[in-house]
């Protein structure tokens, strides 16, 4: 081989190494992935501004957009169940054979504190829409509409 494609090789190889290294690197604090209480409850207020402003609510709106986001978050911490569901998945398929009643105890504690939380969101939701005049409504749809997923962001 040429040694100016073996330099070649060689540093595309040693860019595309550090560029993993850095992105692997990268790292953003997550409001749920271990934050604390107050972390939590700062993200949550963070969220309720960002959607006032955007929807220019008034403070009894806002309030009831609060807590909608708090039972969301209440519902996400019953559905996380225990701290680690890596180990919970790895505790499945440990032995030599998979753990199916294992797999549907998790499952059913998922279902069990989806069926609890359910309503309080839902009446929470129910509220917060509810209290939107038509033209925030319409907004509201209007986003729902042209959110497609993370790649098509259009």
């Amino acid at each position: 081989m040429k040694p100016w494609i073996r330099r070649s090789l060689a540093g595309l190889f040693a860019v595309l190494t550090l560029g993993a290294l850095a992105g692997c690197g990268h790292h953003r604090d997550h409001a749920a992935w271990g934050a604390s209480a107050e972390d939590q409850a700062r993200h949550r207020a963070h969220v309720v501004d960002r959607v006032a402003a955007r929807l220019e609510l008034d403070e009894a709106q806002k309030d009831k957009l609060a807590v909608l986001v708090e039972k969301l978050q209440a519902q996400r911490t019953a559905l996380a169940g225990q701290p680690d569901p890596r180990a919970q998945f790895q505790a499945l398929v440990a032995g030599d054979k998979f753990d199916r009643a294992g797999a549907q105890a998790l499952l059913q504690k998922a279902a069990s504190a989806l069926e609890t939380r359910s309503p309080e969101v839902i009446a929470a939701l129910g509220d917060f829409y509810d209290s939107l005049d038509a033209r925030q409504q319409a907004r509201v749809r209007e986003f729902l509409q042209h959110r497609r997923g993370w790649w098509r962001r259009g």
